[in-house]
């Protein structure tokens, strides 16, 4: 198994990070971070992939760390996860100009597009 390095909240998750299954094939990469903004909770992330944009809704997500997101779902099972739809919540990306000590207490990621 690869380093993957520490956990991380989903609020400073990056664009582009490997997104993997829990079978460890590689599915594609972070796009946008998803959050309820009436409950200010994970809601689940949008995928580039080879085939499309896909949604992975926030209990597939197992585990987000520094180097990659794992889903608790397996290469089959996402294979069948639906277009990202637009008019979902709001779009959070990681603020890559946000300090260490700015990132600790939640100020690493903004309102995106």
């Amino acid at each position: 198994m690869t380093d993957e390095g520490h956990a991380i909240s989903y609020k400073v998750l990056a664009r582009g990070t490997p997104v993997w299954t829990s079978d460890d094939v590689e599915i594609g990469t972070v796009r946008h971070v998803l959050e309820s903004d009436r409950e200010h909770i994970f809601d689940g992330i949008v995928l580039d992939t080879p085939h499309g944009t896909r949604f992975v809704d926030a209990p597939e997500v197992a585990r987000i760390t520094e180097g990659r997101v794992t889903l608790s779902i397996d290469a089959a099972e996402a294979a069948t996860l639906p277009e990202h739809d637009v008019k979902g919540g709001p779009v959070y990306e990681a603020d890559a100009s946000a300090g260490r000590f700015r990132r600790l207490f939640g100020g690493g990621w903004k309102r995106g597009r």
